[in-house]
């Protein structure tokens, strides 16, 4: 029997980054508590903080201004201290663009169908938060795929996909429409959500809840 633990989420999200972490810290305290662990998979599903950008993205400093103005700084040293804590020391000052991140969803969805997902978006994330890549740039975007495993050309005609594009923008509404407004949004076998980038030991009582009812006389 498995878990199934759907994260929606979006590359550009620091909160998400953060989030991904602590995940791995709850599996692995599921995975040391329980007598009889059942298998996890993790999946990740598309959410699009800032939709409505332009595919080549906008500047940086502009955005930040503009969204949260003289709260910038501390609002992002805040987010510092908390990556510090799971490992991750983002380096916001590298970030040049901020992309619209379709493209990048398409890639991760992409990734799964090739059993690199994980991979994938461990990649974007650190490319995007500690590296500064431009995700708004195809050929980074490549690059950043052949770097999580899969072969370019591949990642490439990927990108150019129109088709899959519309389905990974669907699948973005239809989280909006499900009464996401908000990421990291955690959803455990379709049963139990949890939304935020909360502490391994909330999310550790979400698997445990779970395995639970899906092995109820356990």
């Amino acid at each position: 029997m498995t878990i199934n633990v759907e994260v929606i989420s979006d590359v550009v999200c620091p909160w998400c980054y953060i989030g991904k972490r602590r995940l791995a810290q709850a599996l692995e305290l599921y995975r040391a508590s329980a007598d009889a662990p059942l298998a996890v998979h993790v999946s990740w599903r598309p959410f699009q903080l800032n939709p409505r950008l332009p595919l080549a993205g906008v500047d940086r400093a502009e955005y930040v201004a503009a969204k949260f103005g003289a709260r910038a700084e501390g609002t992002y040293a805040r987010v510092g201290a908390v990556g510090r804590s799971v490992g991750i020391d983002f380096a916001f000052e590298r970030i040049l663009r901020q992309p619209n991140t379709l493209p990048a969803h398409q890639l991760i969805d992409f990734a799964q169908r090739h059993g690199k997902q994980e991979q994938m978006v461990e990649t974007l994330f650190r490319a995007y938060f500690i590296e500064g890549a431009d995700l708004t740039r195809f050929d980074a975007l490549v690059a950043l795929a052949q770097r999580a495993g899969l072969q370019a050309a591949a990642a490439r005609a990927c990108l150019d996909d129109d088709v899959q594009r519309q389905e990974v923008a669907a699948e973005d509404e239809r989280a909006r429409a499900a009464g996401v407004n908000g990421v990291p949004f955690f959803v455990f076998d379709h049963r139990l959500a949890v939304s935020g980038a909360q502490e391994p030991e909330v999310l550790l009582r979400a698997l445990e809840q779970v395995a639970v009812e899906a092995v109820p006389d356990a």
